[in-house]
């Protein structure tokens, strides 16, 4: 029998999942299967889980002060589930308590990453209250800018980090919180990188070459991040794996408009979807060991690791359908000459790495500076009102499968 390869997962969303039922872990135990889920306990264990990056996420239809507030409840919710739940889970808040939970293999290391830097209200105080709640990265947007950084999926607003963005990057690394760069454009990964003195991550994100959705990341800077010593964490949301899947949210999004149907609607959507013509084709197993190959040979097998985003997706490739499917891809990387070497690096070594790195730079950067006072009126000439949506509007071409495809969007 083949041995586990145990999983360092950088997205899990089911806090957001569990927000649904008020939190509520007697209505929905997941100290046993549950179907409507793709996130329980014995699925985690069966998979090989020995770390898992919760998200703590909150959509960016909420900003400023109400946007803080609900992170800190998605906070709290992960703290709940650990109480609840300690002979399985366990806070983990650095690299050593992730290689210790890897050494002794009792629970499962949790840690959390806030997904969207709308959550900080554009303030370091709330940036440096977050990470002594445990939080040890920070996803720099979500769907839509915020007023310091442009998204993959909204129009250009600053042009990829506005100074205080790159002061946001810049206490990051200070703190010894990860800086993720999934969710944001190219441009933004690009100033992230320059900006960035310890190593990033993409938590839940794969290769644009293989398929074209502008949540992917182009290799140029998969090139950029393996010199940076980051890791890309390969997810497996349909529509940004699969080139037949993308094809086809593009084309349903290309008939809602031509209705009259605004595709930023995720209601609206789900109903003209329902009476689309022709369904979703169906992601596969292949199409992430695809991504995984590409991003090996672009990156190198030490800048590989797995972000499956379970629980904010609604659809998932054939062959992962949960948590417990891991040594699936494992197994159908082995039958492409992957070895158990290889198979560990991408399942918890290059992250642990990476996170390791990060907070070994920190350590230098604490002893040299103080926590930065900026705020965005100083450094960006005033701050911006409307939030995430400054800097123009949505750009349909760029969110065109966002909804469609299994994407995160806002969660169900």
């Amino acid at each position: 029998m083949t041995t586990l390869i145990p999983v360092v997962d950088g997205h899990n969303d089911l806090p957001w999942a569990m927000r649904q039922v008020g939190y509520d872990f007697d209505a929905v135990d997941i100290a046993v299967q549950q179907p409507q889920l793709h996130t329980d306990l014995p699925r985690l264990r069966a998979g090989g889980m020995a770390a898992q990056f919760w998200s703590v996420f909150v959509p960016c239809s909420l900003t400023g002060q109400q946007a803080v507030t609900a992170t800190l409840e998605q906070v709290d919710a992960v703290y709940a589930m650990i109480t609840r739940y300690p002979d399985d889970l366990v806070l983990v808040t650095g690299a050593d308590g992730i290689e210790q939970t890897l050494a002794e293999s009792r629970q499962i290391a949790s840690l959390m990453g806030a997904e969207g830097g709308h959550c900080i209200d554009s303030s370091l105080g709330t940036l440096r209250s977050l990470y002594r709640l445990g939080v040890r990265y920070l996803t720099l947007t979500h769907n839509q800018n915020t007023p310091w950084a442009d998204s993959a999926t909204d129009a250009p607003g600053v042009g990829g980090l506005s100074p205080f963005g790159r002061e946001v990057v810049r206490e990051m690394n200070r703190l010894g919180m990860l800086v993720d760069l999934s969710h944001v454009a190219p441009s933004t990964m690009r100033h992230a990188l320059e900006t960035s003195a310890a190593p990033v991550i993409f938590s839940h994100s794969s290769a644009r070459a293989v398929c074209d959705h502008p949540r992917n990341v182009p290799d140029d800077v998969l090139a950029d991040l393996a010199a940076n010593g980051g890791t890309c964490m390969i997810t497996f949301v349909p529509g940004f794996v699969s080139p037949e899947v993308r094809a086809w949210g593009r084309e349903v999004n290309a008939a809602a408009e031509l209705a009259g149907v605004d595709i930023r609607d995720l209601a609206a959507m789900d109903t003209f979807t329902q009476t689309y013509p022709t369904q979703p084709p169906k992601a596969s197993l292949a199409d992430v060991v695809a991504h995984c190959e590409h991003v090996r040979e672009v990156a190198g097998i030490d800048h590989i690791g797995i972000g499956g985003d379970y629980d904010g997706v609604t659809s998932v490739p054939d062959g992962l359908t949960d948590v417990s499917t891991y040594p699936a891809l494992f197994e159908a990387l082995r039958e492409r000459n992957w070895s158990d070497d290889d198979l560990a690096k991408i399942g918890h070594r290059n992250i642990t790495r990476t996170f390791l790195e990060a907070e070994q730079v920190a350590v230098e950067l604490r002893q040299q500076r103080p926590p930065s006072i900026a705020t965005i009126e100083q450094l960006d000439g005033g701050k911006l009102d409307g939030g995430p949506l400054e800097g123009g509007r949505l750009d349909p071409e760029q969110l065109d499968s966002e909804p469609l495809d299994g994407s995160e969007g806002e969660r169900p």
